[in-house]
């Protein structure tokens, strides 16, 4: 879906013409403030009653400017000296500073987005701003939530609520405040953290969201500052979520952590004495089965096993699939990064396993392995692996460490089953677990 600036700037001369030909005076003078006009759709308000409208995007995808917009039309009405829907707002971000540099003398602040008519005026001494028609926004810090005590608003705008240092507190106090009119509404504008408050505030019904990438808002981006974050954070857990905007959960005793595998970034491997693809095959092979986890591993297993290191080459997993499908998956893997090894779990396929690799081709290099032990114990000796910074991973990995940041002691927490990270400890079993285990046992002579 696209704006109505969008569809203007792709169309014909010869419509373009037309369409400005059409308008009033008055409408031509109004167009460059008219932001239904030009908003993405992401920027424009969600239909309902709702009590709170998160925005959550990646950097520079327009969050600050869809806020000031929404501020806006809350307070201003049909004539510039005409009530609007808000008479009393709050302005609430990180530090009073913030406020004051970003959301309202910002480039894409209140002030920048306000047609002269109806630009408010800034009185620095009482830090607010001041409509044509009596409508006030004060600008409070969530550095100070016990500010909130007191003054009273019938809207409020929250700017980059993941990144307050006292959120929770901040965020309460503002619920509390806010109690005029007959339907007090607020939004929320932030790059997605995982931290309690923002996801209670996503949790609750009377919340709306939308959601947009860096990308969305290219046309308004440097082209070299777009260059510069794709060639760092692409296929990144942390690209995720500065650039694509999506909520990176770390579930609660999670055995992997966001911190650590960001930790583990490395952007080329290692010399590696060996590689091996891991295998985590679905039950059955229809729509509704599960991923096939299928993961590559190489690693450097000379000296003693303190020395040992593991590189997370790729993740070449395939949605639910056909035998013959994942199996010339996994052994296109094997092709593409010279593996020396495919490890397979049978637990639930039995011979069958081999049987299907072996059709697509009959002389790799195959172990079967079984599930003696329940996931959680068999990811806890590779957990510690990552605690001791032995294994890194490559770009490319997100969806993986989206898993890994789900599996906890008292097992996986999110949805299905975690394929790609069954794969992942079969192959670094296979690579130094269990080779570091025999390394360690005492050899017994015979006498």
């Amino acid at each position: 879906m696209r704006s109505a600036a969008a569809w203007l700037a792709s169309a014909t001369p010869e419509t373009v013409d037309g369409f400005l030909a059409d308008l009033s005076d008055e409408a031509l003078m109004a167009l460059p403030w008219l932001f239904e006009f030009w908003a993405l759709p992401h920027q424009l308000p969600p239909e309902g009653a709702w009590k709170s409208w998160v925005i959550m995007g990646g950097r520079g995808a327009g969050k600050t400017r869809a806020g000031a917009e929404w501020v806006r039309a809350q307070v201003e009405g049909p004539r510039p000296l005409d009530p609007g829907r808000a008479r009393r707002v709050a302005l609430l971000g990180e530090t009073v500073d913030q406020v004051r540099e970003v959301m309202i003398f910002g480039d894409s602040g209140i002030l920048a987005c306000s047609p002269p008519d109806r630009k408010p005026v800034w009185e620095a001494t009482r830090r607010r701003l001041v409509w044509p028609n009596g409508a006030v926004a004060e600008v409070y810090s969530a550095f100070s939530p016990d500010s909130l005590r007191g003054p009273q608003f019938d809207a409020a705008w929250a700017d980059e609520l993941a990144k307050w240092s006292k959120a929770e507190e901040a965020w309460d106090m503002l619920q509390f405040a806010l109690r005029l009119g007959e339907h007090p509404q607020q939004v929320v504008t932030t790059t997605p953290q995982n931290i309690g408050v923002l996801k209670a505030i996503l949790k609750n019904p009377s919340t709306v969201l939308t959601q947009a990438p860096t990308e969305a808002n290219r046309a308004y981006l440097a082209a070299s500052f777009l260059e510069e974050v794709r060639a760092r954070y692409a296929g990144t857990r942390k690209g995720r979520q500065e650039l694509d905007g999506v909520l990176l959960e770390d579930a609660e005793g999670a055995l992997w952590t966001t911190a650590m595998l960001e930790a583990a970034r490395v952007e080329a491997a290692g010399r590696m004495s060996r590689i091996v693809v891991a295998v985590d095959p679905p039950v059955t092979g229809h729509k509704g089965s599960d991923e096939c986890g299928i993961v590559v591993v190489g690693a450097m297993t000379e000296g003693p096993p303190s020395d040992w290191r593991a590189w997370v080459l790729e993740d070449a997993s395939v949605a639910a699939a056909s035998p013959d499908a994942w199996a010339r998956a996994a052994v296109a893997a094997m092709e593409r990064h010279g593996a020396d090894r495919l490890v397979a779990e049978v637990n639930q396929g039995g011979a069958l396993v081999e049987s299907v690799v072996r059709q697509v081709d009959p002389t790799v290099p195959y172990r079967a392995v079984h599930a003696t032990r329940g996931k959680v114990v068999r990811a806890e000796p590779v957990a510690a692996l990552y605690e001791q910074g032995r294994v890194h991973h490559l770009r490319g990995l997100a969806v993986l460490e989206d898993q890994m940041c789900r599996v906890t002691a008292r097992g996986y927490e999110g949805r299905g089953s975690p394929d790609r990270v069954d794969a992942l400890v079969w192959a670094l079993t296979e690579l130094i677990v269990e080779p570091a285990a025999k390394w360690r046992r005492p050899q017994v002579r015979s006498l």
